[in-house]
């Protein structure tokens, strides 16, 4: 058993080595690993540093309330836990382990279609709230059984993602040889072989485990779709706006659409039904060279106007990351990366010393703003770089002057939406 206790954990990326010491090279770059030169991926993250604090002293806040309200449920933490697809590679029935520490932490664990473990597993495994992420791999038909099974498990909210019409570049799959480590082939698997022979407690847990899972939510007309490369399985079984009427009907319940990154894409989000949209480019995995989410979250925030919540995932390391997205308005934030590492570390023991290093943190961040409730964090404990300011202020959209001013001076580039305003305002 891996040890994530103090001292030798005190961050997510202590979490993250000792992921990378358990996990054979092709399961740890799985959860590390993003689309292309993994730009994205990387300034997710690093985009939370260009956000400076701007702290109460002398306030005395003894204790710290971070109770927050999400769909109408009242959770402990203003963060979740994302969706993350093939988590029981990373330990044995990985999806049931991760939710279970979730609901213990008194938060939402969402888990992915493309699972293996059962819905209803996952959900009696649990005493906290579980949403269901939908991919339409499969199809409808298949889809629509999916749904259905998520209802009765007792599901809470449906989150249909919307940014994976195909499956993004991800180099380090091909290097590691992910499609023929699955075909079964033994001579197409062999030069991959040796990692994992070089990770023998891993393999043993997985062989034990039942060895390569099985999407246990893709029930197809011969059983439960095998693990496979799913890229074909994605572009075939696309999302698209038209799918929500039916996919409405079938769940008649609170859906969250993920993977908004526009303006526009917030409006027909609404439009088509939505009651929260998770501002997110897939942890970096799908296009590279999209801007980091906490950059977008203001022009998300301003096209919603409070029509619906707005949540966001991407690059979330440490607490005050938290801290600072709900500053700018998130109602609360998604980790995928974060307590995957924790799972593929140390399984229930890695998934809580997460939560925990995250919620630690957060108390500490807000004690040392001065703020002593997650409902009272604003944009008056943040600064943020100008463009995003002028980004969120729709009502007075920037010169194409400023615009110029600001790119002189190195700024990040503003939403296209907000140029285009500028455009029509000074023809």
């Amino acid at each position: 058993m891996s040890r994530v206790d103090p001292p030798s954990v005190v961050n997510i990326a202590d979490l993250r080595a000792v992921a990378k010491k358990r996990l054979p090279r092709v399961v740890f770059d799985y959860i590390d690993g993003g689309a292309g030169a993994e730009w994205t991926m990387g300034e997710n993250a690093r985009v939370f540093d260009d956000v400076v604090f701007r702290p109460r002293s002398a306030v005395a806040t003894a204790t710290v309330d971070l109770r927050t309200t999400v769909l109408g449920e009242t959770i402990d933490l203003p963060f979740l836990l994302a969706p993350v697809g093939s988590s029981r590679l990373f330990w044995p029935r990985g999806e049931e382990v991760a939710a279970r520490a979730a609901g213990d932490a008194g938060t939402i664990y969402t888990l992915s279609t493309l699972s293996g473990c059962t819905v209803r597993d996952v959900k009696a495994a649990t005493r906290g709230p579980v949403w269901y992420q939908l991919y339409l791999v499969g199809g409808r038909d298949v889809a629509l059984a999916g749904i259905e099974r998520a209802k009765a498990a007792g599901c809470s909210a449906l989150v249909v993602t919307v940014d994976t019409p195909v499956a993004g570049n991800r180099e380090r799959d091909v290097r590691n040889g992910t499609k023929e480590l699955v075909s079964g082939a033994p001579f197409t698997m062999l030069p991959f072989i040796g990692q994992f022979l070089a990770r023998p407690r891993w393999l043993a847990a997985f062989l034990l485990d039942g060895g390569l899972m099985k999407f246990e939510n893709v029930i197809l007309k011969d059983g439960p779709m095998p693990y496979a490369d799913v890229a074909a399985a994605l572009e075939q079984s696309m999302v698209s706006w038209a799918d929500f009427q039916w996919i409405r009907e079938a769940w008649q319940g609170p859906i969250v659409v993920k993977g908004v990154h526009t303006a526009d894409d917030a409006r027909q989000a609404i439009d088509h039904g939505a009651k929260a949209v998770v501002v997110s480019n897939h942890g970096g995995r799908q296009l590279d060279g999209v801007a980091p989410t906490l950059c977008v979250l203001p022009e998300v925030l301003a096209a919603v106007n409070e029509q619906a919540e707005v949540l966001l995932d991407g690059g979330i390391r440490r607490g005050s990351d938290v801290v600072k997205a709900l500053c700018i308005g998130a109602r609360a934030v998604l980790i995928g990366r974060a307590h995957a590492y924790g799972l593929g570390a140390a399984g229930a023991a890695g998934v809580a010393r997460s939560i925990e290093i995250l919620r630690s943190d957060i108390v500490r961040t807000m004690k040392l703003l001065g703020c002593a409730s997650v409902r009272d964090l604003d944009g008056s404990f943040i600064e943020m770089p100008a463009g995003w300011l002028l980004a969120n202020d729709r009502s007075a959209p920037p010169t194409l002057d400023e615009i110029d001013r600001l790119r002189a001076h190195g700024q990040r580039p503003l939403p296209q939406s907000i140029i285009d305003l500028a455009r029509q305002r000074d023809r």
